[in-house]
């Protein structure tokens, strides 16, 4: 399916931007996520799109849709970064971080980094499910439809890989 919906999309059917856009729009809201500010992801999404449909002539069908969108993602946020200014604030309104010292943030961001070394040794259909899951917001019905594949499978997919995350991160915590 996603073969054909790229092949419409660079011919210029305009029926092919909105089925694009219906299935993509939560993977690159998923992906603008983790570099654009939350009130700015719909905005920039809205870019992404309407690029895609402009230089729809430049997409190749051989290649992945999904990673043609994500490179416009990627371009559009980093465009979105620089044209924000820069916000600064006094030293003297900042307070203190949590805990007094920093440890607080300091074990949340140690947290996230042994979650990614986790996912990243988890086999990769299981990791993908999670991350379509977790970081894309998809539901498993969504996951099932965009993988092309069962319902169960995505389930089974998603509980052995939390269960794994679970086991390699339980020592850890401990």
């Amino acid at each position: 399916m996603a073969g054909t919906l790229g092949i419409r999309l660079a011919r210029g059917e305009e029926a092919a931007l909105a089925e694009c856009y219906r299935t993509h729009a939560a993977l690159v809201a998923g992906y603008l996520r983790r570099f654009v500010p939350a009130q700015d992801i719909e905005d920039v999404r809205q870019v992404v799109f309407s690029e895609a449909w402009r230089s729809r002539h430049r997409y190749d069908p051989r290649r992945s849709l999904e990673a043609w969108l994500l490179g416009i993602a990627r371009n559009r946020a980093i465009d979105h970064l620089r044209a924000r200014g820069v916000a600064t604030v006094p030293l003297e309104s900042v307070g203190e971080p949590a805990g007094g010292d920093g440890r607080d943030t300091a074990e949340v961001l140690g947290r996230r980094d042994q979650v990614r070394r986790a996912l990243a040794v988890l086999p990769a259909p299981q990791r993908e499910a999670i991350e379509l899951a977790y970081f894309c917001e998809l539901t498993q019905r969504e996951i099932a439809e965009r993988l092309d594949l069962p319902l169960g499978t995505v389930k089974a997919r998603t509980a052995r890989g939390l269960h794994r995350l679970s086991a390699i991160l339980a020592p850890r915590a401990a």
